[in-house]
């Protein structure tokens, strides 16, 4: 299984979110449909934070990380599209800073869950997604692969 989000099932996840809220409150369980709430997003915190513990069991292999032993400094613009329980998107994001203190690039993070048309215009439906100017890399990277990505597109000095 390809290690990527696809914005359909992170809209999922917060569509059950809301029918199981909306469903509970016009039973007039406003006390079941707040604990509801708290337990679905607890749910999804846990599961973003834990995800690489039981990703194997899940079908997506192991998502450990391929350091990048060797880097130049680049002077790429960076960009990452993330989503709000996409758990693939923290590790993809934190793999990128570390490589920035040794790398010297611009990092931004545009987080994207309530506009997927911003990745949908590009014709991407999974994240997140690494972009540097045209260039885009989908999905879970490792340390090695987002390095090799950024140095093979980076202008010269």
């Amino acid at each position: 299984m390809k290690q990527q989000c696809y914005i359909a099932f992170i809209y999922a996840s917060w569509l059950i979110l809301a029918v199981g809220f909306v469903s509970l409150v016009a039973w007039g369980s406003i006390l079941q449909a707040l604990l509801w709430a708290a337990f679905v997003v607890l749910f999804l915190r846990i599961y973003v934070r834990y995800f690489p513990a039981f990703s194997s069991v899940l079908g997506y292999g192991s998502v450990a990380d391929q350091p990048a032993d060797e880097v130049r400094p680049s002077n790429a613009k960076i960009i990452l599209y993330t989503g709000i329980g996409c758990p693939f998107c923290p590790l993809v994001k934190r793999r990128l800073q570390d490589l920035r203190t040794r790398m010297h690039f611009e990092f931004e993070e545009r987080e994207v869950t309530l506009q997927p048309y911003v990745l949908m215009r590009k014709g991407l439906r999974a994240l997140p997604v690494t972009e540097i100017g045209e260039a885009r890399l989908v999905g879970n990277a490792t340390s090695e692969q987002l390095a090799k990505f950024i140095e093979s597109h980076t202008s010269p000095r």
